[in-house]
């Protein structure tokens, strides 16, 4: 995936007080990188996924408020999520990409779907939304933050016992 974009949004399309939306070309990098970490998701391979993200990137998610650290997103948050659920996927054409003038900084919010498991194996939808915000580093764009959420409703806890692929 390759992001050589100038500039990172089109300021002749918006108005100075409007969000600044990144241009197409961005967009799509950044829905690339949402199939791209969505698919990690749903085979449980952490190896692939962990070179999205800044080793100190700090996340929020279900089960944990603040934490610091890929390794430790992937023991409190990642294990707990994962291999209890499946299908993970974003939905491309509902996220928003915002961009910095500078063309450094990145946000992507985006909702989700999965499916979840109840503890008798009942599958149940267990859609959510995500805010990711991406600084862009001499090798690329990299993850330096990750809010994900279920929504309203939804159960906290999933039962599947998916293997992970790879550490």
């Amino acid at each position: 995936m390759d992001a050589r974009v100038k500039p990172a949004h089109d300021d002749t399309e918006h108005a100075m007080n409007s969000l600044p939306t990144a241009n197409a070309e961005l967009t799509q990098f950044f829905r690339q990188w949402l199939e791209t970490f969505a698919g990690f998701v749903r085979e449980v391979d952490y190896a692939s996924a962990k070179p999205l993200f800044h080793p100190e990137v700090l996340a929020f998610g279900t089960h944990n408020d603040v934490i610091p650290g890929i390794d430790q997103w992937i023991r409190t948050q990642w294990d707990n999520v994962w291999p209890k659920t499946s299908d993970f996927r974003f939905v491309p054409d509902q996220a928003s990409v915002l961009a910095s003038p500078d063309g450094k900084m990145a946000i992507v919010i985006a909702p989700w779907t999965s499916t979840g498991y109840h503890a008798d194996g009942q599958k149940f939808p267990r859609p959510g939304r995500a805010t990711l915000v991406f600084s862009k580093y001499a090798d690329g764009w990299l993850c330096t933050h990750s809010h994900m959420s279920l929504n309203r409703g939804v159960p906290q806890t999933s039962h599947a016992n998916r293997p992970v692929k790879a550490f």
